[in-house]
Parts: C-alpha cells; sequence; structure tokens
C-alpha cells in the first residue's frame, strides 16, 4: 500500500477514504445487507449512485457484476478507484452527476445511498464532507431525484435499493417510486444513535417537526424497489 493511502486512513476491509469522503457507517452496513441478499452475477449490470469509498461499489463487483459508480466528489472518486486498484477489482468509477453521467443507459440494480440530512435551507450550498449528507429542508433534495430517475434507470424486472434515514419519511418515498411505475416497500430498518450532525441541528429539527424532543436514536430505512 503506497504512502498516499495510508495517510488517507485504512478502515475495515482495507478501505481506504480522503478526509472529505463520507465514511462506512451504520446505513452502509444496511445496504450492504440487503445488497447481499439480490441476485448479482456476471451478467448483472450495477450502478451506484454516491459511491463515497467504493464500498458498495466493490461488494457487487466481487460477485461478478459490471459496475458503474458515480460521485459529485472528486475525492470520493479517487478513493473508489484507489479501493478498486488496492483490491484489484475490476470497477468503472466516474465524476459528476448521476443523471448526466447515465444519460440513455439501463441497468439490472441500482444502489444508493444518497445524501438525506434535512440542513436549514438559509446554508450555503454544501462543500466538502457536507456534500455527503446535506440534503436541503426536509432531506429529499437527491432521494426525490433518485426517485423520479429510477424507472428510466431499470431495465425491466431491474431494482432499486435506496437507503436513508426515517426523518426524510419512509412512506413518502414509496409513494413517489410507486407513482414512477414501481412496486416498492420498506424492506429492512435499524435504529442507531444521532451522530454529531443531526445532534447539532436538535433545536432547528425540533422546531421543523422532524424530531421529539427527547429522540435519542434514527430510524434507518431500506427501500426496495422493482420495475415491471
Amino acid at each position: 500500500m503506497s504512502s498516499t493511502a495510508l495517510a488517507a486512513g485504512t478502515f475495515p476491509g482495507g478501505l481506504v477514504a480522503f478526509p472529505s469522503v463520507y465514511r462506512p457507517q451504520a446505513d452502509t452496513r444496511l445496504l450492504a445487507a440487503a445488497l447481499a441478499r439480490e441476485e448479482v452475477g456476471c451478467l448483472t449490470e450495477v450502478l451506484e449512485i454516491g459511491t463515497g469509498t467504493g464500498a458498495l461499489a466493490l461488494h457487487a463487483a466481487r460477485r461478478g457484476a459490471a459496475v458503474t459508480a458515480v460521485d459529485v466528489s472528486w475525492p470520493a472518486v479517487a478513493a473508489a478507484r484507489v479501493n478498486a486498484l488496492l483490491h484489484r477489482v475490476p470497477l468503472r468509477v466516474l465524476h459528476g452527476d448521476f443523471a448526466a453521467r447515465t444519460r440513455g443507459r439501463r441497468f439490472d440494480l441500482v444502489v444508493t445511498n444518497p445524501p438525506y440530512v434535512p440542513a436549514p435551507g438559509v446554508r450555503p450550498p454544501p462543500r466538502g464532507a457536507e456534500r455527503a449528507w446535506d440534503a436541503g429542508p426536509d432531506g429529499r433534495l437527491v432521494i426525490d431525484r433518485v426517485c423520479a430517475a429510477a424507472a428510466g434507470l431499470l431495465r425491466p424486472g431491474g431494482v432499486l435499493l435506496m437507503v436513508h434515514s426515517g426523518l426524510c419519511g419512509a412512506r413518502a418515498t414509496v409513494e413517489r417510486l410507486a407513482g414512477e411505475g414501481l412496486s416498492a416497500e420498506v424492506t429492512a430498518r435499524a435504529l442507531v444513535p444521532w451522530g454529531p450532525v443531526l445532534r447539532s441541528r436538535r433545536a432547528w429539527l425540533e422546531r421543523r417537526g422532524l424530531a421529539a424532543p427527547d429522540e435519542r436514536r434514527e430510524e434507518l430505512v431500506v427501500i426496495r424497489a422493482r420495475t415491471p
């Protein structure tokens, strides 16, 4: 391993991340467990939206899938490419907006852990590490874009797996996907302690009615949607 990779920080499973790249956490693990339940093989074409370190993309690629990973963050793209090289796993990693970089393509499986943390609307556009979690006043800025694009990204019988916080409204996600013609449901839930970002916004979240005063744990949900 190079000195650059060591300086970036090595994580369980041998993954490398740079300072502004989202590190695999409870939501990553919950989504990885959902991904493990899907049929993935050498004929499966997979898209990961917001790849970060590439952890989930690598998980699918190790099972033989042809994986395209997209991220708007250059440090994330660099980290995913480094991890693919370190693990000797073929991975196509693209920089940019997922809709623009995948125009005209369809996939058998789309996986995403999008930004989903509600953020005050008066804040400046997220930069650095904040781009991995800040997603507008209701946390749905990217979630709703994925919902709107899902049908066009998936082949017939294709599957979308998306993880996000219960603060964003699991029912709203299921209903939006259903409105796009997909069958959708919550397939996994987990309760995790509030992290530092949510704790720093407690007063604002309470004023918005997104959190109760005594709330200390966040519900994570995995939404699974399928095209006809």
